[in-house]
């Protein structure tokens, strides 16, 4: 079994944050792979289904962001998991909005989820970093992670979603670089290769050589005043 954590605050004024991505992710994966309803459990909300081969708990914690390792490792321990079987969605200031990663184990880079689930189960997880660019200047983040994405945002969005959701399976089944290939497909699609070519010029026939007129002198005179 594993557990998939997205992060966010709970409540509709945070609904649709920036910080709220992660929820956004794992509500996309249940609605999209037929997971069970959410209920309330370990401090949050959970949905249960699978994904491929794997069984997999959703989870979002009800804890609001900073408190979000309570609700992580009382699942886990619950479920007698490692930390090698949780997977956390959340948003990543460092990378451009609509691009995806995926890493195992490392810091938390200040981010107060990460930091909290950090405390309470350790850092060997695996983390989905979800980019939407950073504001340039740190005194802004505050207010820049807990403000609604921009309309012109909806766009590439809703593309990172669906890739999330389409590389969900091969996530669960361990294929990280599957995940972030899925994303890619849906953010930047290739162009189409079917674009029809101009016609090439036809060269013209060549005039054809003359035939050599073998006609006697006398049948010139007779064929010249026909």
């Amino acid at each position: 079994m594993q557990i998939f954590v997205g992060l966010g605050n709970p409540g509709g004024k945070y609904a649709k944050n920036r910080h709220n991505i992660g929820f956004m992710a794992v509500d996309r994966i249940a609605d999209d792979h037929g997971f069970g309803p959410w209920r309330a459990r370990f401090q949050g909300e959970v949905s249960e289904g699978r994904l491929g081969g794997e069984k997999v708990l959703l989870l979002k914690p009800g804890t609001y962001m900073n408190l979000s390792g309570q609700s992580v490792g009382e699942a886990m321990r619950f479920f007698k998991l490692t930390p090698a079987d949780v997977t956390v969605l959340h948003d990543e200031l460092d990378l451009a909005p609509g691009k995806c990663r995926v890493k195992s184990g490392g810091g938390h880079a200040g981010h107060n989820g990460l930091r909290s689930i950090h405390q309470h189960i350790g850092e060997a997880y695996r983390r989905v970093r979800l980019g939407i660019g950073h504001p340039g200047r740190k005194e802004l983040v505050a207010g820049y992670v807990l403000h609604d994405f921009a309309k012109a945002d909806e766009s590439w969005l809703d593309d990172l979603l669906r890739g999330i959701s389409d590389g969900a399976k091969g996530l669960a089944e361990g294929d990280a670089s599957g995940l972030q290939n899925a994303v890619a497909l849906r953010v930047n699609p290739p162009r189409s290769s079917t674009t029809a070519k101009p016609a090439e010029p036809k060269t013209p026939a060549a005039d054809p050589e003359p035939r050599p007129d073998d006609r006697s002198p006398i049948q010139k005179l007779v064929d010249r005043f026909k």
